[in-house]
């Protein structure tokens, strides 16, 4: 006894290091998701600000733009400008404090190969300012057309320009011609090579200068009207720094890229660098993101990283191992909890499981002997069928052949007595009508086991019982074959004519009706029939009444040639049964075949019979 309760029962394991191992892995997901939510809050401020120093740079730009603009529009409009008026208006912008990464403002006269000794022998003006009394042009080769810096402001820082032709470079030239041409604000892109401020680091933004008053719809046009560009310089180093002291980290780089303006092609040109001798950290511990700045025509590409620890406040460092110390030590407890319980409850759940064991063994044998059963019920109905089948035959061959005989002779006699043995003959007639009734009463026996009619097709059978039914009941009842014979094996055939049998049966002792509709088909690898009646309905009650058996029986014969069975029926509404049986198609045709080989003809002494 008390090894079968140690079986039973066995004595639990500790299991503490599985809750110890499961809450270690909940705490390192929390210290993962914890992780990765800060990650991503930081990345998502680090854009942020990347975007706002994306805005500033272009608004930047777009200022300077302004300013190109208004100086443009100061040459458009006067006839003439000179050095003096020209200086008045830049000192008015206020450039040191408005505009503090513009270098300066200047003007370059267009001029052309044959206008070059003219214009170098002509007094300028502006000596007052500053201005040499003849300009020489410089780089001194001859060119066919020369930009030549004739204006600048402030003059002070930037003399050694004056004089210089812009348009010597071939991007320059490039540039400076697509701007006459189509009066749009051009940038070669090249950086500005100056004295003040370090190689590469200022860039130049140039408008063409029309004629005041000339038309300018055609390209012909402006080139007529073309008189000179004027031009900012910039520094990329102050513009850049200034949007980017507006960052919340100061540790953020910005790598300012130059990648070309169109055709032809070019390396993309590195313009600033805002840590250029720092030594790079892994890429797996910097934010970076790739922003593009439209500089007229050019693209600009701002590459900014940061360090993300820079990004962290102490909090967020922090923050995960918090979170993986709550997720463990929840976790902890709760797999404590759930081991006690479980300890508590484990051998109520071993007697349930036995208990189910033996109920699920009980029901597995209950189950078999109901299989068994059916099959047994499938058997005898079987014999059954077969057994009527032979006595029917044995009824028809021997005693319906003896019937028939003898009415054949008991006929001759009645014939030959008719007028010589008046007595005889009466009693003749007495004996044949005997006779007839016999075989009257022997064809119905007969059609009682199993009706002949069903040797020439479930059709045929059909409509034979339809007819019957009709005769025997008077309603009126409606067959639905749609043109089609039907053939199936002898057992679906028998199947379906004793479905038909007991619903008539049924309709006729209990449905009251008036109407009934039978549809026979066979489609799809499948043989339907319907019967439906417009009598008083089914109650769901009088399908288990005690002692009826004939839907039990209807669905049991469909269910054993494996289709499926369905009776409805509501109050006053009638009663459908709908019956289908999977078959071949291969029976179907639409003309009547031929006489089968195997299955002789009806002779007019089997229908009499």
């Amino acid at each position: 006894m008390a090894l079968a309760h140690k079986q039973l029962f066995p004595a639990s394991r500790p299991v503490w290091w599985a809750g110890v191992l499961l809450s270690l892995g909940i705490g390192g997901l929390f210290y993962l998701a914890a992780n990765r939510t800060i990650d991503y809050d930081a990345s998502e401020r680090f854009l942020h600000q990347a975007q706002n120093a994306q805005y500033n740079i272009n608004s930047r730009l777009n200022a300077y733009t302004d300013v190109l603009r208004g100086t443009a529009s100061f040459f458009h409009a006067a006839e003439n400008v000179d050095r003096a008026s020209f200086h008045r208006y830049v000192d008015g912008l206020h450039i040191a404090s408005q505009f503090p990464a513009l270098d300066n403002i200047n003007y370059a006269q267009y001029v052309t190969d044959g206008a070059r000794d003219a214009f170098q022998a002509a007094d300028a003006g502006g000596q007052a300012l500053g201005y040499p009394h003849r300009l020489a042009i410089s780089p001194g080769q001859r060119r066919p057309e020369y930009w030549v810096l004739t204006m600048i402001a402030p003059l002070a820082e930037f003399r050694e320009k004056i004089g210089r032709d812009i348009g010597w470079r071939g991007p320059v030239a490039q540039a400076l011609r697509h701007g006459r041409d189509t009066g749009d604000l051009s940038a070669s892109g090249l950086p500005i090579d100056s004295l003040h401020q370090p190689q590469g680091a200022g860039l130049a933004l140039r408008l063409p200068v029309y004629r005041s008053g000339a038309p300018l719809q055609t390209l012909e046009q402006r080139r007529a009207a073309y008189i000179g560009s004027v031009g900012i310089g910039f520094s990329v180093p102050r513009l850049v720094q200034a949007a980017l002291e507006q960052m919340q980290v100061r540790a953020t780089r910005l790598v300012l890229v130059d990648s070309g303006g169109g055709a032809p092609p070019r390396q993309p040109a590195q313009l600033f660098d805002s840590n250029p001798g720092g030594s790079p950290p892994r890429a797996s511990d910097l934010f970076s993101v790739v922003l593009p700045i439209d500089f007229h025509h050019r693209h600009w590409t701002a590459h900014f990283s940061a360090p993300k620890a820079a990004w962290y406040s102490r909090f967020d460092t922090w923050l995960p191992w918090l979170a993986m110390l709550c997720g463990f030590t929840g976790s902890l407890l709760f797999s404590l909890l759930f081991h006690t319980l479980s300890s508590s409850r484990m051998r109520a759940v071993k007697m349930a499981k036995e208990m189910t064991r033996e109920l699920r063994t009980s029901q597995a044998r209950l189950q078999q002997s109901h299989h068994k059963l059916r099959r047994l019920a499938a058997h005898a109905d079987h014999i059954k069928e077969e057994e009527r089948k032979r006595i029917a035959r044995e009824i028809h061959d021997d005693l319906g052949q003896n019937l028939l005989v003898l009415r054949i002779d008991v006929d001759l006699l009645t014939t030959r007595t008719r007028h010589r043995h008046p007595r005889l003959h009466a009693r003749a007639q007495r004996m044949l009508s005997q006779i007839d009734s016999s075989i009257k009463s022997v064809r119905h026996i007969i059609n009682d086991l199993r009706p002949t009619v069903l040797d020439l097709g479930l059709n045929a059978a059909v409509e034979w019982q339809i007819a019957q039914f009709r005769a025997r009941s008077g309603m009126v009842c409606e067959l639905i074959d749609h043109g089609t014979e039907i053939r199936v094996d002898d057992q679906r055939a028998t199947a379906f004519f004793r479905v038909l049998q007991e619903s008539l049966s049924n309709i006729l002792q209990h449905a009251h009706a008036s109407l009934v509709r039978v549809e026979l088909l066979q489609a799809g690898g499948m043989l339907s029939m319907t019967i439906s009646d417009n009598g008083i309905g089914m109650r769901d009650s009088s399908r288990n009444k005690v002692g009826s058996f004939g839907l039990v029986g209807i669905e049991e014969r469909i269910s054993l040639l494996g289709g499926t069975c369905s009776i409805s029926g509501t109050p006053s509404g009638g009663t459908t049964v709908a019956i289908a049986v999977p078959v071949s198609d291969a029976g179907t045709r639409v003309a009547p075949p031929p006489p089968s080989p195997a299955m002789p003809p009806v002779t007019p002494r089997d229908m009499a019979l």
